[in-house]
């Protein structure tokens, strides 16, 4: 099923973006390492749904041809014919965590680098309009823009409290990183110490500086969840959630379906197993079709609830458990009829 589909979508990927690609002259070999990171990025995207398919495909087959009725005759249990199957959707649950925790992101970061650079290099790769952060217990950001290129934000402010009160304010017209040394430029320095009685301002046309976050933490790239293998990301989001980030319902999306798609290849395989071990007048074709609007629908809910973590306050772990709580359930149902 693999080596089906992924030629197709390698077509039809390459015949939507082909313009493009020569517009941009795209060197070859870069295109060619953006098609194996392709391959790896939609196959781990698809794979209990190809899966699925297959397992619908040659159950039927062995349904036609009357081999199914011959097993359960001759007094082998429904459960020890589905045992192949299981042990089968073990081996593929296991490959396809390690394509979630390691191979995935690293496919993940040339595609869609490859993707910002040549086929949609008007669009920012990272959200830099309003950044506020928490960069440690005591010490807020913010820059009202930054530019990931050049480094240069404006209107940076950056307050320190201390049991909920405002020890001292910094803020700037521009902030600049240095990269050559590390430092930040600020233009337009003032920094406000605010005393018991009475405050003090120091001001600064421009004042070379350290502080204690990174260049990379002021405007993170929309898909930085995607790219980190899974140590790396639990790390990020910790990190992320005392800083007060917004996009953590993203972020654990991510992190939850690592885990979520090899317990869905279970699920499929049983519900495969269960809807094409049953000898049908229509044959095969009827077999995929009812498989193929599982699918369809499976996904569809899969899509639904995932824009909804990302777009609001809906738990990402209900979003991404939820269908396969669901299609479990319609597995666990339809395997009883099976038995029968």
């Amino acid at each position: 099923m693999l080596l089906l589909f992924i030629p197709i979508g390698i077509t039809v990927n390459l015949a939507e973006k082909i313009g493009k690609l020569l517009e941009n002259e795209v060197p070859f070999k870069e295109i060619v390492i953006y098609y194996m990171e392709f391959t790896v990025y939609f196959a781990y995207l698809l794979f209990p749904l190809f899966l699925f398919l297959s397992v619908i495909w040659f159950t039927s087959k062995l349904a036609n041809n009357t081999e199914i009725v011959a097993f359960l005759s001759s007094g082998v249990s429904f459960s020890r014919f589905l045992r192949p199957y299981l042990i089968g959707a073990t081996i593929t649950a296991g490959l396809a965590l390690f394509l979630g925790m390691y191979l995935a992101p690293i496919a993940s970061k040339g595609f869609n680098e490859f993707d910002y650079k040549y086929l949609h290099p008007d669009r920012k790769p990272t959200d830099d309009r309003n950044v506020f952060r928490q960069i440690n217990d005591n010490e807020f950001i913010y820059v009202s823009s930054f530019n990931a290129q050049n480094k240069l934000g404006t209107n940076f402010t950056l307050e320190h409290i201390e049991n909920n009160k405002l020890k001292y304010k910094i803020s700037a017209k521009s902030i600049k990183y240095i990269e050559k040394d590390s430092t930040y430029r600020l233009v337009d320095y003032v920094k406000r110490n605010v005393g018991k009685f009475n405050d003090t301002i120091v001001n600064e046309k421009r004042k070379d500086t350290l502080f204690s976050f990174d260049v990379e933490d002021l405007t993170p790239v929309i898909y930085i969840a995607e790219i980190l293998p899974y140590g790396e990301l639990t790390r990020f989001i910790k990190k992320e959630k005392e800083r007060g980030s917004s996009n953590i319902g993203r972020y654990e999306l991510v992190l939850y379906r690592k885990w979520s798609l090899p317990v869905s290849v279970f699920i499929l395989t049983i519900i495969a197993v269960a809807v094409s071990s049953i000898k049908r007048r229509g044959g095969m074709g009827v077999n995929l079709a009812v498989g193929i609007c599982i699918a369809m629908v499976f996904v569809f809910f899969d899509k639904i609830f995932g824009v909804m973590a990302e777009q609001s306050n809906f738990p990402p772990l209900i979003a991404v458990w939820f269908p396969n709580v669901i299609f479990g359930i319609l597995a666990i149902y339809l395997l009883r009829n099976a038995k029968r």
